[in-house]
């Protein structure tokens, strides 16, 4: 009768939560309910688990093309279903540069063969450059939905003005990392404390708020959908509280390095603690923790961004900024956040999924008729982070070793089991 069934599970989604079993054939869940026959079907069992709609990243380096060393689209794919997400939106500083036609044609074809559902961003600017804006209309009709220079905020005041009225026009989002190049320009870490002690130079908070002050004042004026990308600083979050009581149309993420990491692992200098924007103070960590409770920050996003042991290994100042974070990203929120998990779910779920515009096929309720996007998970399971950093090509977790509460052990893309009991199926 049914092509595949989740049994025994717990069900939580924004309806609520309930015990229940999930029938699906193709691609979709066709019935809910206890104790479903399932005769002939494909049985997943989900015991003693959680079953939700399918994590969604809205922050993710795929490298491909350019850079397939350090990560492919399939190898990221992996990951990403093993960490128990059924949608990546992969970020458009690859080489070249997604900012035309042909390179967002090559990421989504690329991505139909990969574990996971695949979309991408692209790029504001051309090249990520700042001084032209890229052809979004063109893009956002091949179905891109988020535009951001990530890994560089957009300098000119006027671009991003010209930026956020296409952008409002197109109903798409813009996504912005959030730096002042002239405030930031040298720092390798967070300036404070640990920078002087170890002679580092440093950034300080004020190269992200000040881009956050700026592009808010632009956000009230032209009424575009505005996201920030991996807010860092406590001064971040207050103007983001305050810009939500205003009305404004402005959604932030947070990644988990910076609800779980300080400045002062620096110490060590080993560049895997290398990040940008950089990990800061415990007081930082303690306001984003806050946001991400109180509703002021929208996403958990996971910033996974994979780098060679190679360039890992470059003196501190030399080595790329990033580290990975799809394997990670629910244990991490589930063990260090004290927060219920329907709230957990949100953040890695069904908001980031409506921010993407992907909320038609992931991040949905538990229901008949969705797309079967579905991600089983052991709450209680504890798991050591492997030594290699998991299915990544890279090897660039700060966390290797560190003993985390919460397993994925099936992930469902599409109807299609591609995790079962925690190992990927093809």
């Amino acid at each position: 009768m049914y092509d595949l069934v989740i049994k025994g599970g717990r069900i939580i989604d924004q309806t609520g939560d309930r015990f229940a079993d999930v029938a699906i054939n193709g691609s979709q869940i066709v019935e809910v309910g206890p104790n479903l026959d399932h005769t002939g079907a494909v049985v997943i069992d989900a015991s003693e688990c959680v079953v939700g709609s399918g994590l969604v990243d809205l922050h993710t380096h795929l490298r491909e093309p350019g850079k397939e060393d350090a990560e492919t689209i399939e190898s990221g794919s992996r990951a990403a279903v093993l960490g128990g997400f059924t949608a990546l939106v992969a970020m458009p500083n690859t080489d070249p540069t997604v900012d035309s036609a042909a390179v967002v044609q090559f990421v989504l074809d690329a991505g139909k063969r990969s574990l996971c559902d695949v979309q991408t961003s692209a790029a504001i600017t051309v090249g990520r450059r700042g001084d032209e804006l890229a052809p979004m209309a063109e893009l956002a009709a091949l179905g891109v939905r988020i535009f951001t220079d990530d890994g560089n905020g957009v300098q000119n005041d006027l671009m991003m003005r010209r930026a956020m009225e296409y952008a409002r026009d197109l109903d798409v989002t813009l996504a912005q990392h959030c730096e002042i190049d002239s405030l930031s320009a040298g720092g390798q870490m967070h300036e404070g404390e640990w920078s002087s002690r170890l002679g580092i130079p440093g950034i300080p908070a004020e190269a992200e708020e000040v881009m956050i002050q700026r592009d808010l004042a632009l956000a009230s004026l032209t009424g575009a959908k505005l996201h920030f990308q991996h807010l860092s600083t406590a001064g971040a979050v207050a103007l983001l509280r305050d810009a939500k009581t205003r009305g404004l149309p402005v959604t932030a993420e947070a990644t988990t390095h910076h609800f779980t990491l300080t400045h002062a692992e620096v110490a060590s200098f080993d560049p895997v603690f290398k990040v940008n924007p950089p990990l800061r103070t415990s007081t930082d960590v303690e306001a984003i923790r806050l946001g991400l409770a109180d509703g002021t920050i929208d996403v958990i996003a996971t910033d996974h961004a994979p780098h060679t042991q190679q360039d890992k290994e470059e003196p501190f100042d030399l080595a790329p900024p990033g580290m990975i974070g799809l394997e990670t990203a629910l244990g991490l929120s589930l063990t260090e956040l004290d927060l219920p998990i329907e709230r957990i779910l949100a953040l890695l779920s069904w908001q980031p999924a409506t921010i993407a515009g992907l909320s038609q096929s992931h991040g949905g309720p538990i229901v008949a008729g969705r797309a079967a996007n579905i991600c089983v998970f052991d709450p209680n399971a504890q798991w050591k982070v492997e030594e290699t950093g998991g299915a990544s090509l890279s090897r660039n977790t700060p966390y290797r070793g560190r003993t985390l509460t919460g397993k994925v052990r099936h992930t469902i893309v599409f109807g299609e089991a591609v995790v079962i009991d925690s190992v990927a199926q093809r």
